[in-house]
């Protein structure tokens, strides 16, 4: 018996569009599965597809149900109450399929941004370290280059005393040998402050000699010029 609904189809047509739909989704469902396990990439598209798909069966399962009880013979009725359950037991099955998908994808997802999380934060505190590394080994080699500085200078600092103290002991010996030649001589210390004074003279001399030379030249170029 074709019993009608009130959108115009029949529980049969409506039947045959519930079926057709089923077998579309329990195909999309299957490669939906396929591409997770080959690839591991998920399709939203595919899936927000199947899903529609099962709105729209088990709205059409809302029709027929509706429809079914309207059947006059009681086998009939039966039979098309069987068929409705059973369209709305696999509507339900792989709509729970779909679910399982769903979670098992939206773990995957939660744990990949996990992983890149914790490899974001270990790259960070990786940096971190190894800047630290860097910073103490540039404290550790500028002490190094103070401390050879350091070192250069006090070595040269002594070597410059070392040579001073050795120039004092050629003074003092020298002034040791001189003051034993004066004594070996007899001269006294009268004779040698005589001696100071009179080279001090030369040298008062030899300077106005040259100056006087100076001015003698200059009043000489200015009369020929």
């Amino acid at each position: 018996m074709a019993v009608e609904r009130g959108g115009g189809g029949t529980l049969s047509e409506i039947y045959q569009s519930a079926k057709k739909l089923l077998l579309r989704t329990r195909d999309g469902l299957e490669r939906l599965e396929r591409l997770d396990y080959s690839s591991g990439i998920d399709s939203p598209d595919l899936s927000m597809s199947i899903r529609n798909d099962l709105s729209q069966i088990q709205s059409l399962c809302a029709d027929m149900d509706r429809l079914w009880r309207s059947v006059a013979a009681k086998s009939q009725r039966d039979l098309w109450k069987r068929k409705v359950e059973q369209v709305a037991g696999e509507t339900e099955s792989l709509k729970e399929s779909l679910d399982k998908y769903s979670l098992r994808n939206q773990r995957k997802m939660n744990e990949a941004r996990e992983r890149a999380e914790l490899l974001g934060r270990a790259n960070g505190e990786s940096s971190h370290v190894i800047r630290v590394f860097d910073e103490e080994a540039q404290a550790m080699q500028s002490a190094h280059n103070s401390s050879r500085m350091l070192h250069e200078a006090t070595s040269v600092g002594e070597a410059i005393l070392s040579k001073y103290a050795g120039q004092r002991e050629h003074i003092k010996r020298a002034q040791r040998k001189a003051l034993d030649v004066l004594n070996t001589l007899g001269l006294s210390n009268s004779v040698l402050k005589l001696i100071e004074r009179r080279h001090r003279g030369d040298q008062w001399i030899k300077y106005a000699g040259m100056i006087l030379t100076v001015v003698v030249v200059f009043f000489f170029w200015r009369w020929t010029w």
